[in-house]
């Protein structure tokens, strides 16, 4: 029987579905969707990472420990991969994104529905990763799925609830449906942008609540850090022409209360080392992962003087890691600018 056949005989419930990206949360989310019976292949460059996994049932440089359902095959064959796929996960780091997407798109089948699982913007530029998939393909369905996921968390077990955003109504159901699990609900959103915004930007305020942390600074400080970062990423959100109240959902405070208060946070973990006084070099190399907010503050800083937002942790983020001011330079000038209103939105009319 050929690949096609085999495809073709499968219920309509049932489908081909590939993940991109051999990281944690690309494992976590291929888990679920072999462990709810569909066709699951999972693409990893590393030829000999992949056989390890194929072989060994684990992907033991990410989940150590744990067990990979038996209905996921792992690749390093992109095209084998993707080929005959209704659905494409692409969970790459921002910085090969559009390549993989671009070797991708030649054997991709039109109408296939792509949805990034990953929260960053290209480097060096200010592209989403769902903007470089209706870029690098044609014809395809696209969409999002960000939230407060940790994947360690995911594949132990713990209840999760994420957010695919997406325009095209029946992508969001369909997405709902091939993921959904005891311990894993899917919430749906059309502000694609809102959304994946929010995702890139929290990012960069796990930075500073992990070197407030690694500075001693107690609970109060973490809490006026979250509160003050939402309100900075509401109003850039309402200056790009993304839906502010996004962000008081899952995608938006509730991704950033979980990253800004967990060491399971690469970014958390890069601000802790830098506030302990590594430089941002050591701190990346310990970590020993990409932490997509450190090229995101470059980016959002640079958009947020373009288009003069006032978001002053992004700017004293930015010259903590890449101007050489020292971190009690830094939080005297916070803490003696000006005092704004509280709540920039009301429901009141």
């Amino acid at each position: 029987m050929t690949q096609s056949d085999a495809t073709s005989s499968k219920p309509d419930s049932l489908k081909s579905i590939a993940i991109l990206g051999g990281g944690s949360f690309g494992t976590a989310i291929a888990n679920i969707v072999a462990g709810n019976n569909h066709d699951t292949r999972q693409w990893m460059r590393d030829p000999e990472r992949a056989a390890a996994c194929m072989a060994n049932r684990e992907n033991a440089y990410y989940l150590p420990g744990v067990e990979l359902d038996p209905k996921l095959q792992v690749t390093s064959d992109l095209e084998a991969a993707v080929a005959g796929c209704q659905i494409v996960f692409v969970a790459i780091p921002s910085k090969s994104f559009r390549e993989v997407v671009r070797r991708a798109a030649p054997a991709l089948a039109p109408g296939t529905i792509l949805i990034s699982l990953t929260k960053g913007i290209e480097h060096d530029c200010f592209h989403l990763m769902s903007d470089i998939l209706r870029e690098e393909t044609e014809g395809m369905r696209v969409g999002v799925l960000s939230g407060p996921n940790f994947a360690k968390e995911i594949v132990a077990g713990h209840y999760t609830a994420t957010v695919v955003a997406s325009e095209d109504a029946d992508l969001c159901e369909t997405i709902q449906k091939v993921l959904h699990s005891e311990t894993f609900r899917v919430y749906s959103s059309n502000d694609v942008f809102g959304v994946e915004l929010a995702g890139a930007l929290k990012n960069i305020y796990a930075i500073v609540t992990g070197m407030a942390v690694a500075l001693g600074r107690g609970q109060n400080t973490t809490s006026l850090l979250i509160t003050r970062a939402l309100a900075e990423m509401m109003r850039f959100a309402e200056a790009m022409g993304a839906d502010p109240m996004t962000f008081i959902g899952l995608a938006g405070v509730g991704d950033l209360i979980l990253t800004c208060s967990s060491d399971l946070s690469r970014n958390y973990r890069v601000g802790y080392l830098v506030g302990k006084g590594k430089k941002l070099d050591e701190a990346i190399t310990e970590i020993g992962q990409v932490a997509e907010g450190v090229n995101t503050v470059r980016l959002i800083k640079a958009k947020a003087d373009e288009l003069e937002v006032y978001m002053p942790l992004v700017s004293a983020i930015h010259a903590i890691l890449f101007e050489g001011t020292a971190i009690p330079t830094v939080i005297r000038e916070l803490m003696s600018g000006e005092q704004t209103f509280d709540v920039a939105y009301s429901a009141r009319p």
